[in-house]
């Protein structure tokens, strides 16, 4: 067995709430199908792109019981109302419910299973209990095994807030390196509408792990906005999942921003269940230096009427390496669908690299269906414009490529939001080393 795994094998047999809600045996039989398959090699189509032979040599310690301290200023940005988490422990000091809209209940993962298991009903975390049967999905049992905190939003039919929530996961540094499992579970009824931030952020060097699973449920005429800002220090590694279901007439609008950590791959997977739901989903991969990105998206229309529009840009600078794979799948039945897919990608270092691979399957008639993806240069054209003009070849570069970025980021409608996301992108922006 891998150091990796035996360390979290390990963690199990510390972990204190393994049995709590009535979760023992779903938690063991995870644990034992992910050592038993181990971790998917490269051969495995899904992690072609991520090779795991150096990570799987790794051990990781679980956090303590108390959050660590850290810089609060790196959150002094953040409002309420919010939950924050450092190093994957509830960090109750600088977390408010101020401002929570009437018919939306937010609280730790924590305290839901201690609620569970004191009243003897299982009901509220049974999300927990999920199986996960594919030999690949290793990390996923690994969550499911490990899982002890996390964020349990749930919003009542016609809920509706005119502030965003936000997530906050921090980083801070560790006498060794700490592993956390979060597991997030986000419900809204009909006619709810809620927007969403996860700010994934570092307060100081660290080389964590984080591996997250989200589960998002939208029920009929629900409208989500959805984003994440993965900003982790340069040593960090993450594995994060979001599994996402949409019924009738729901929205789900998703914008993910990766702009640091040493591993980041993420898997997004939507199933457009209801006639006439829709996701919007738009993403930037910003890789540099030796920074590894992975990102997978699968869309599943399975009724009528739904649509996908998807926009994502990757740059790809010193000697990263950047992984895109945008599945679109159209079922036998759902007519009517409409899906697009742009990948567009920059090269701005010979030591570069990005892969992209958008797949569209339709077994549909009367759908509309597009997908385009692309990997090259700045537009010389453009630069030629710019210089032309009197602007600095240095500066020039760093216009047309926070355009290139920026376009993604418009999709969000609440002003204040995307002027505090541009600000993010920017700032990542400006830590790009100088093309070679």
């Amino acid at each position: 067995m891998s150091a990796l795994l035996d360390s979290f094998a390990s963690a199990f047999e510390a972990l204190p709430s393994r049995d709590a809600a009535g979760l023992s045996d779903s938690r063991r039989a995870a644990l034992a199908a992910a050592l038993l398959d181990g971790l998917p090699g490269p051969r495995s189509e899904r992690w072609k792109y991520t090779p795991l032979r150096a990570f799987e040599r790794r051990a990781f310690a679980p956090a303590s019981e108390q959050p660590a301290a850290f810089d609060g200023a790196c959150i002094a940005g953040i409002p309420g109302p919010r939950l924050v988490f450092v190093n994957g422990r509830f960090d109750a000091s600088h977390s408010t419910l101020h401002g929570l809209p009437t018919g939306v209940s937010l609280q730790p993962l924590s305290q839901a299973l201690s609620q569970a298991s004191e009243q003897g009903d299982e009901r509220e975390v049974n999300f927990l209990a999920r199986r996960f049967d594919r030999a690949d999905e290793v990390f996923a049992r690994l969550n499911a095994a490990l899982a002890e905190e996390g964020v349990v939003l749930r919003a009542e039919a016609g809920a509706s807030s005119t502030q965003p929530i936000h997530l906050v996961f921090v980083g801070a540094p560790a006498e060794r390196d700490l592993a956390s499992h979060p597991r997030h579970f986000i419900e809204l009824r009909g006619d709810a509408e809620l927007a969403v931030v996860e700010h994934n952020l570092a307060s100081g060097a660290n080389s964590h792990f984080a591996n997250s699973l989200t589960h998002v449920h939208l029920a009929a005429r629900a409208r989500l906005t959805h984003v994440r800002v993965q900003d982790e220090a340069a040593g960090a590694s993450l594995v994060t999942r979001t599994d996402a279901v949409l019924a009738r007439s729901a929205t789900y609008l998703r914008l993910d921003l990766e702009l640091g950590g040493a591993l980041s791959r993420h898997e997004l997977n939507v199933s457009l269940q209801g006639e006439g739901a829709q996701v919007i989903a738009n993403g930037v991969l910003l890789a540099d230096g030796k920074r590894h990105l992975d990102t997978r998206l699968g869309i599943d229309h399975v009724a009528r009427d739904t649509r996908c529009e998807l926009l994502w840009r990757g740059l790809g600078a010193g000697r990263s390496k950047a992984a895109f794979h945008g599945g679109i799948t159209i079922r036998e039945g759902a007519d009517g669908s409409f899906a697009s897919l742009s990948n567009k990608n920059l090269l701005l270092s010979a030591g570069a690299e990005i892969d992209t691979q958008p797949v569209l399957e339709i077994h549909a008639d009367e759908v509309q269906a597009a997908h385009g993806a692309a990997v090259g240069q700045l537009d010389p054209t453009a630069m030629f414009y710019l210089r032309s003009r009197g602007i600095p070849e240095e500066q020039a570069r760093a216009l047309l490529t926070a355009a290139f970025c920026r376009e993604t980021v418009n999709v969000i409608e609440d002003a204040p939001l995307r002027e505090l996301l541009l600000a993010k992108l920017d700032a990542a922006l400006s830590r790009l080393e100088p093309a070679a």
